[in-house]
């Protein structure tokens, strides 16, 4: 992979403080882009933004989505040619729990990001990324593909559902003559080191094994198409680049691993297992909570022919890589290097 593209390229991020975007951010500042962030405060304590050493490295905005005057200013300060919108309230649990902050910020903080694009002619290549829940779930067992019906049934999957259209809409009504390129991603669960979040299988495992503890799967039956973080941050990365440099690549696209690699929860756990060694075991509670799918795929036959796009690390490795990750950070190493040398690892170059 060249990033040669992205040396100079001013770039807007929402939602730099989370754990996809402080990876996304760490590629873009050694390929040497100027970027702009903008979000609330790290989710979690501790938190991979405060310790993969980008915040002196970019001009990071604490701010809220939501609040479209703070966002306009900030935007038109940072004049950016390429916008990725990664700001969200990203757990389905907590969804149900918070179901209006949910919406307020996954749908109209969509909404307040493209009012910035509309009112300023700066922006050349948008990208909303969004989840692989957007999709009308019928449990089927193959994978869906982006002309399914969008209708998530939670308020999380939901909201991005409306976020979709939002953004099909804005593009319609105020881009059509293509002066923005705009797309939508889709992607599957990630896994990867530096993730502290609540109510994620891989930090729940994390967090057990270093209690000593026995890990608590809540679904061991689920299926999901788990990636290494690092697999649709470069997806995301080629599609601006591409429509970028051509507005015919815009357009809405899964990223997900292959099939081999969507497998049950308890797999998942099992690797994790292995992997990490001892006696680490693992056991399910079937206890009452609210609905979440039980069967999901993407098909992703669209990237992979547009662009020759494939997987690199399979979920062994991605996991590999994590417990590499998990294990330097638990020995006080140099987070900086082994981020950046996963990157290199994963690029080639």
């Amino acid at each position: 992979m060249d990033l040669s593209f992205w040396k100079g390229k001013h770039v807007f991020i929402t939602g730099h403080t989370g754990f996809k975007g402080s990876w996304l951010c760490r590629i873009l500042i050694n390929a040497g882009a100027i970027i702009t962030g903008y979000a609330l405060e790290p989710p979690t304590k501790p938190n991979l933004f405060s310790i993969c050493g980008i915040d002196d490295k970019i001009t990071s905005i604490k701010g809220d989505i939501r609040d479209r005057d703070n966002l306009l200013l900030c935007f038109k300060n940072a004049n950016p040619e390429i916008v990725i919108h990664m700001a969200a309230q990203p757990i389905v649990r907590e969804s149900y729990i918070n179901p209006v902050y949910t919406y307020e910020t996954n749908l109209m903080g969509t909404v307040n990001i493209l009012e910035c694009i509309r009112l300023n002619e700066i922006t050349k290549s948008f990208l909303n990324v969004t989840t692989d829940k957007v999709y009308q779930n019928k449990e089927w067992e193959w994978g869906y593909r982006e002309t399914d019906p969008l209708d998530g049934y939670d308020p999380y999957s939901n909201s991005k559902s409306c976020s979709e259209l939002a953004t099909h809409s804005y593009k319609s009504s105020f881009f059509a003559d293509e002066s923005v390129a705009i797309s939508t991603a889709r992607a599957g669960n990630v896994i990867g080191g530096g993730d502290f979040s609540n109510d994620r299988i891989i930090p729940d495992c994390v967090k057990a094994a270093l209690k000593g503890e026995t890990i608590i799967v809540r679904n061991p039956y689920s299926t999901r198409p788990y990636q290494h973080v690092l697999e649709p941050l470069f997806a995301y990365l080629m599609i601006v680049q591409k429509q970028y440099e051509d507005t015919k690549y815009a357009g809405y696209y899964n990223v997900g691993p292959d099939d081999n690699d969507c497998i049950k929860t308890k797999d998942l756990v099992d690797l994790f297992c292995e992997v990490w060694g001892g006696s680490q075991s693992w056991k399910s509670t079937c206890t009452e909570g609210p609905h979440e799918a039980g069967f999901l795929k993407l098909d992703c036959s669209k990237l992979k022919t547009i662009f020759g796009w494939k997987p690199r690390w399979d979920i062994r490795e991605s996991i590999n890589r994590t417990v590499d990750w998990t294990r330097t950070f638990l020995q006080k190493g140099d987070i900086c290097a082994i981020m950046d040398k996963q990157i290199f690892d994963y690029t080639g170059s």
